[in-house]
């Protein structure tokens, strides 16, 4: 029986995921928007044997300037660029349903997956926030259950037009003058709520069928929606309780749905904060919490709090009467499990910034590679996640410890592949998933 292996997406975020870490005299202020930087990260991605990366994407600029690197290169078109850098690791890039056409983006993630060879994975959000409505001429961003809406019908379209083309509609029939067939080629001619899409898609069906699906919304609708679609599912989870509990959750939901609990695999993100002892781990950790600008904290705490400016009292806890997750439209799961963190340790604000400072919610974890490994270990053989998205504080060093240092044991401990080897070429295959069947296909009858 082939033993379970470990699952690792490398998050890549400008010089870190620590909001301090452009800060810090090894760290390129101007690294977000060097190509060369994202290259370099790839590639010790891929010396990690990692199974993909990822980049997070939105359409508006994140918080103020002045606290970290803002803006950020265009996804797809940055890991196009990066298909021709590397061999093996997939490549997986955000993209909202809520600010794009069907036609469009499967026609982009379809050209992403025949140039890498079929490693391309969409990150599926339907984009929380009134900045991002506004840039597309809103009044107010849609509620939280519209938006959900739209991105089933958003999802329906994509896949029928990834089918639009059967695997064999390519005769290549020189003698004959045939090119193709044009009776494998299949029009959605799609009429919805939100979306009328008429023609076949003009790329043909890709390596992969369609690129590896992947959400990452915690709340009620969003485990909804990723019970019915996501392949992976990139989750924020702060106790190995709560870990275990959404896992069990999101499997069985996947069950109820009438899918493979296995084709869903669960990603935890944990940012990593490596050194030789847990002294000088700590020490590291106390660094980049040093740098922290805690105005830009109270800030952003406060937009995503939905409290009018000057509320918070650094040195006080929150609010007593904040508002219900039912009562908010944007990031609800993300509202929640910061409140909560709050309440249940008894941080006051400062605090509480210093927590978020390295994730933003995603556990944070300061110790020797032994301790990062055995972390991982323990949440991976106890039923709460089927690998990691690895996010490091600081970028490239963070990285680059973690492939160094933790990689290695992972590996003696039969966890983590050595090498990415041949049988299994295309993301969904590194992910154990199977290539999609085209949807106007008959499967062959069973004899």
């Amino acid at each position: 029986m082939t033993r379970r292996q470990l699952h690792l997406n490398a998050f890549l975020m400008t010089t870190g995921h620590h909001e301090a870490s452009w800060r810090l005299p090894e760290s390129d202020p101007h690294a977000h928007v060097d190509l060369a930087h994202y290259v370099r990260l790839a590639r010790i991605a891929e010396r990690g044997t990692f199974d993909s990366l990822f980049l997070a994407d939105g359409p508006q600029l994140w918080s103020s300037v002045a606290q970290r690197p803002a803006g950020a290169l265009e996804p797809i078109t940055l890991l196009t660029a990066l298909a021709t850098a590397t061999e093996h690791i997939g490549l997986i890039a955000t993209a909202s349903t809520s600010y794009n056409s069907p036609y469009n983006l499967a026609r982009k993630f379809a050209t992403l997956d025949h140039i890498s060879g079929g490693r391309a994975g969409w990150n599926i959000v339907t984009t929380a926030g009134a900045e991002a409505a506004r840039n597309f001429g809103l009044d107010a961003e849609p509620a939280h259950a519209e938006r959900y809406a739209r991105a089933a019908e958003f999802l329906d379209v994509a896949l029928k037009l990834w089918d639009s083309w059967e695997d064999d509609a390519i005769v290549a029939d020189k003698a004959a003058g045939v090119w193709g067939d044009d009776a494998k080629i299949h029009p959605p001619r799609h009429q919805g709520r939100y979306f009328s899409v008429e023609g076949a898609l003009n790329v043909p069906r890709t390596p992969q069928g369609y690129p590896l699906l992947v959400q990452a919304g915690s709340s009620e609708d969003g485990k909804r929606f990723a019970a019915r679609y996501a392949e992976a599912v990139f989750t924020a989870q702060q106790t190995i309780e709560d870990a275990r509990a959404f896992y069990a959750d999101l499997k069985s939901r996947a069950v109820a749905a009438g899918r493979d609990a296995d084709h869903i695999k669960v990603l935890p993100g944990i940012v990593p904060v490596i050194g030789s002892t847990e002294a000088e781990a700590r020490a590291n950790e106390r660094v980049l919490e040093d740098h922290i600008v805690h105005t830009h904290g109270v800030d952003r705490l406060e937009r995503l709090l939905h409290l009018d400016p000057g509320t918070l009292d650094l040195d006080g806890p929150l609010p007593a009467d904040l508002p219900p997750e039912s009562a908010i439209e944007g990031a609800k799961s993300r509202y929640t499990l910061i409140v909560e963190l709050a309440r249940r340790e008894r941080l006051t604000v400062r605090q509480l910034i210093g927590r978020l400072g390295g994730g933003r919610g995603h556990l944070t974890f300061a110790g020797t590679p032994e301790q990062v490994a055995d972390t991982i270990g323990l949440w991976f053989g106890s039923g709460a996640a089927d690998g990691f998205n690895i996010m490091p504080a600081v970028l490239p060093s963070g990285l680059d410890a973690f492939v160094e240092h933790v990689v290695p044991i992972l590996r003696a401990r039969g966890l983590l592949r050595t090498e990415y080897g041949s049988s299994r070429r295309t993301l969904r295959e590194r992910y154990g998933l199977p290539r999609p069947a085209n949807q106007h296909v008959l499967a062959p009858a069973l004899v």
